[in-house]
């Protein structure tokens, strides 16, 4: 791409420059982190300003975390690593991501009396329509939600409206309810965001992960239908496959 300052603009030479470094960025080139950025006395340079000002703007983009510098090699953009999991973790998604060292919290949650649907009545070997707790949760960090869920209790726990579901799923019902989770079947499929797109922070037409559960305690009862609606930008699904020989 072209790099050109317009010195007659009333415009700063550092904002300028600062433009033109978010763009460089975020061409093919640079924005996967592999290839470092032209040198600050190149970049001045090319730019006719002095290296003050290319330092200027590349702080700024540093202290953004857009940038990362390694002394004596060079800069090159930071890339956010994606969240993962593996497909052999049932439980907490609020623990698996503790276990990583990240820290997620609820964005909004709500609670209410929904009737089971067929697949839900069919699991849960319950009449459909009857009345059943709900779950919503919208999880993320600080910076940006990353996963919506819908669980959907068996009526015999006898989960409560007024259960404190601020604390881990899995924690509350075994504190609570004496309820182990032990194993789930799971699906996983791709779809558009759709109706999701504006919890999730994504456009409608983006991809998703939708993640479904069916959750059973040690006697093979079902306990929980959940499913997750993961923005597949900051997620993925890692498979650790071992040979049996």
């Amino acid at each position: 791409m072209t790099l050109k300052i317009d010195h007659n603009s009333k415009l700063p030479l550092h904002v300028q420059v600062e433009n033109l470094m978010r763009e460089l960025i975020s061409s093919p080139t640079y924005s996967n982190g592999t290839t470092f950025l032209p040198k600050e006395i190149e970049l001045a340079n090319t730019l006719g300003v002095s290296r003050s000002t290319i330092r200027q703007a590349t702080n700024k983009l540093e202290y953004e975390g857009l940038l990362k510098r390694k002394k004596g090699v060079g800069t090159s953009v930071a890339v956010k690593k994606k969240l993962s999991t593996g497909l052999d973790h049932w439980y907490s998604f609020t623990n698996e991501m503790k276990e990583k060292g990240i820290d997620v919290f609820n964005i909004s949650l709500n609670v209410e009396l929904v009737p089971a649907n067929e697949t839900i009545a069919a699991f849960f070997n319950i009449e459909v329509g009857k009345k059943i707790v709900k779950l919503s949760k919208l999880k993320g960090t600080k910076e940006e939600p990353i996963v919506y869920f819908e669980s959907y209790f068996h009526p015999r726990i006898g989960v409560s409206l007024k259960d404190d579901f601020e604390i881990p799923l899995y924690t509350m019902l075994e504190d609570k309810y004496k309820i182990k989770v032990v194993r789930s079947n799971e699906n996983i499929s791709a779809r558009l965001a759709g109706r999701y797109a504006n919890r999730l922070g994504v456009q409608a037409s983006e991809a998703i992960l939708v993640r479904e559960r069916f959750v059973y305690d040690p006697g093979d009862r079902p306990i929980e239908y959940n499913i997750g609606y993961y923005r597949s930008d900051k997620f993925v699904y890692s498979i650790d496959i071992k040979s049996n020989q």
